[in-house]
């Protein structure tokens, strides 16, 4: 729901008002009383992102997104030998030997 301001006429008093888009306009000033207030227009419906789960790159350019996506690929395709450190060559090995001796 938006939050629109007003301003009355008669006594210059104004406020934010948190109101659904179709709730009618109010036109009865809570300071005064008077049917003197108007809705005014502002710059336009902004999207405000506030918190820690919004992030920079959550709206990149479609050509960044094929770059990610190539890159990605790329690294997957190599197999597994990248990923493996010597411990994971010895722990293969030994998995390999212990199926082998169980047949």
């Amino acid at each position: 729901m938006p939050t629109y301001d007003y301003l009355c006429d008669a006594c210059d008093h104004s406020f934010e008002l948190f109101q659904s888009i179709t709730a009618p306009v109010k036109r009865k000033c809570p300071e005064c009383g008077k049917l003197k207030l108007r809705r005014l227009i502002g710059p336009g419906a902004a999207i405000v992102f506030k918190g820690s789960g919004f992030y920079t790159t959550d709206y990149r350019s479609e050509s960044y997104r094929k770059a990610a996506a190539a890159e990605k690929t790329s690294q997957t395709g190599s197999g597994d030998s990248a990923k493996t450190n010597g411990k994971g060559k010895a722990e293969a090995k030994s998995k390999s030997a212990a199926a082998s001796n169980t047949g």
